[in-house]
């Protein structure tokens, strides 16, 4: 993963995507987030805690999501639909199947 970038621009991101086709305020996944991040944000009276970690988990759950996204995406255009007839693969390929005599085919 390169530069981590603003943790702000970072939570924008993540929020909507986590919770598509609804809306994302009224879910508890976004007051947890939000919550997380306001208790990890920089102050003088923190001195252990690692300053990029939250945002750094976030960054890569980020990462996670869209490409779970682009993987279902990619199976559902490539991902084989089962056997198909002697005719339908006759016809990907350019050939078309000779016709019987009596009408069969």
């Amino acid at each position: 993963m390169a530069a981590l970038g603003a943790p702000l621009r970072t939570l924008r991101a993540l929020l909507p995507l986590r919770t598509a086709g609804r809306s994302y305020r009224d879910s508890p996944a976004y007051r947890h987030v939000l919550a997380a991040f306001r208790a990890h944000r920089v102050t003088s009276e923190k001195l252990c805690r690692a300053q990029q970690e939250l945002h750094f988990q976030a960054a890569t759950y980020l990462c996670l999501l869209r490409s779970v996204r682009e993987h279902e995406a990619l199976h559902r255009e490539y991902h084989g639909k089962g056997e198909r007839s002697p005719q339908e693969v006759a016809g990907l390929v350019g050939f078309r199947l000779p016709q019987q005599p009596g009408g069969k085919g």
